[in-house]
């Protein structure tokens, strides 16, 4: 086991490579701009929907309004998705571009939107046909949104542009210099996309579909969904933030099914699709990747060790929210190779079980999105549309886990309380250590107090946290905030995901960033360092510990503002 950890670790960098890949980053941040979207039509539809579960049906005219809300949100989704990929995509290419030569990221937008248009839907008598606008023109929408920020790319780096006289105002300049590779763009998907239907007979959009069919229908057999998850849960493993490099790769798959799976229960059938958002939320990821909401439940209750039983009750509340990243760094999990066999196949087991229940006991997968942070075993029933048999799936998924971690918990508990006899013999002979701990502490508290002084000069100072997703950045900003509180001291804090800070770095002072998305911090630097903002990252310990301690997650802030601070 040892040896394939450290195979394991030797392959870190290369897999720190893929999670900066700029296209699949690009998919990750263009859904997380449209999560607001999905979730906003899914409740119109639970509104619509659940009702008939319980033999109420609403008035016709209840029920269109119902689904013209769903339509008009949900079925544009490939329209929304290709702008905010492309701008995305735009946005990273423009860190490597002279800052006075940039690709203008609201043209690439609206550009995008045009060809999406001409490359997969179709212009009828009153109007345009809407089916390959939504979920259908996803992988139409990845197509056009990797390639014009690129033909934009091609035009600036080479300054392929309109030159107008120097008198001409900046903006105006502007616009014609974007006409160039807007009309390039245009012109190629206008041009293919005639081409393509005279040879194929059918739209790119029609074509696409079905040739990534077999894909779509491997990814959701046994083999497939193992591989997602368990990639997902091995790339944890190593401190990378798994489904930031596997979601985007199946993100289409992802709410292609969902709305299948919808159509399907509402024509009177048995939704059999598997790979959808809810079943990464409420059956792989049950308290987290590598379903740890059991795990950290023996943490709490049953553990001897002083460190897990405190890292598990402190872990509680949220891995229930399925943030995960206080057990995952402060068990830890990352890297111990006790745990390497639970967490990466308990999410497989979880998910074999449910197809099970889908595909030989009949129950419905999943037909409704609801926010990731609905605890999985509420979500499990509502986003199957309370099927019967997801009130016994439910229940078992957490006997399944509980069955898979105990044996290795019970190993690591007795290693760490065997260590922790140890260290107390040892810390019993270690008073000079400790005499220097204290004058280093010392140290911090003079160089903390140099920090309150210089913030005393009346302007609040902002701390920005920045994860994946956001919610394991709120947990550090809330104690920053209440830390500043506590003390009266005019800082305040907020969390975003990474790649929603791009047009406010210079609203903070103090950027840092968390541990599992370290592999993005050479970027965030280059980021800050060009609009003179300090940015940090930390340890997944250190993190873990300074979420927990709201006095100390401000004294961080403070430190690392002062030295950031002209003298």
């Amino acid at each position: 086991m040892e040896k394939l950890i450290a195979f394991v670790e030797t392959m870190k960098p290369f897999f720190e490579k893929v999670s900066n890949n700029p296209y699949l980053r690009a998919i990750r941040d263009g859904f997380v701009s449209c999560i607001p979207v999905i979730l906003f039509s899914s409740l119109f539809i639970l509104v619509a929907c659940v009702p008939e579960i319980f033999d109420y049906h609403w008035p016709d005219n209840i029920s269109s309004q119902l689904w013209r809300a769903y339509g008009y949100s949900m079925g544009i989704l490939s329209v929304l998705m290709v702008t905010t990929i492309a701008k995305s995509l735009s946005d990273n290419f423009n860190n490597n571009l002279p800052k006075l030569r940039q690709i203008n990221p609201v043209s690439v937008m609206i550009v995008s939107v045009i060809c999406l248009l001409l490359l997969s839907v179709d212009q009828i008598e009153g109007g345009l046909a809407v089916e390959y606008m939504g979920t259908k023109g996803l992988l139409s929408a990845f197509v056009v949104a990797f390639t014009v920020p690129n033909i934009y790319k091609f035009c600036v780096k080479r300054n392929i542009t309109i030159k107008l006289p120097e008198e001409v105002p900046h903006y105006i300049a502007q616009t014609f210099a974007d006409l160039i590779p807007l009309s390039a763009a245009v012109m190629f998907f206008w041009v293919f996309s005639i081409a393509f239907q005279h040879f194929a007979g059918v739209a790119f959009g029609a074509w696409i579909i079905e040739l990534f069919r077999p894909l779509f229908v491997a990814a959701d057999g046994y083999i497939g969904i193992a591989i997602i998850y368990g990639a997902m849960a091995m790339f944890w493993f190593m401190g990378i933030h798994g489904p930031s490099i596997v979601e985007p790769a199946v993100t289409a798959i992802y709410i292609a099914n969902i709305e299948a799976n919808l159509q399907i229960v509402s024509a009177g059938g048995h939704a059999t699709n598997i790979l959808t958002h809810p079943t990464s939320y409420f059956v792989a990821t049950l308290g987290g990747t590598g379903a740890t909401l059991m795990f950290c439940a023996m943490c709490a209750f049953l553990a001897k060790s002083k460190q897990l039983r405190a890292v598990g009750k402190a872990s509680m509340v949220p891995v229930l929210f399925a943030v995960n990243e206080p057990i995952i760094f402060g068990a830890p999990i990352v890297l111990n190779p006790v745990l390497f066999f639970p967490f990466i196949f308990a999410p497989i087991a979880n998910v074999w079980l449910f197809k099970f229940f889908v595909d030989e006991l009949g129950m419905n997968s999943f037909i409704y999105i609801l926010p990731w942070t609905t605890p999985g075993t509420i979500g499990l029933p509502i986003a199957t549309g309370f099927a019967s048999l997801s009130f016994v799936l439910a229940p078992l998924l957490l006997v399944v886990d509980a069955v898979m971690y105990y044996p290795f918990f019970r190993v690591y508990d007795k290693q760490l309380v065997d260590r922790e006899a140890l260290a107390a013999i040892e810390n019993a002979d270690k008073k000079e250590e400790l005499a220097a701990a204290d004058a280093y502490a010392d140290k911090e508290a003079a160089a903390v107090s140099e920090a309150h002084e210089n913030i005393a000069d009346g302007k609040p100072k902002n701390v920005l946290v920045l994860c994946a997703s956001g919610a394991t950045s709120s947990m550090l900003a809330k104690a920053i905030v209440k830390g500043a509180k506590e003390r009266g001291v005019p800082v305040d804090s907020i969390a975003m995901a990474y790649g929603q800070h791009k047009e406010q770095i210079t609203d903070f002072d103090l950027i840092v960033l968390a541990p599992q998305m370290g592999s993005m911090f050479d970027e965030l630097k280059h980021d800050c360092d060009e609009k003179g903002v300090k940015a940090v990252t930390t340890s997944g310990a250190e993190y873990v510990g300074l979420t927990r301690n709201p006095g100390k997650a401000l004294d961080f802030a403070l430190k690392l503002m002062n030295e950031n601070s002209p003298k």
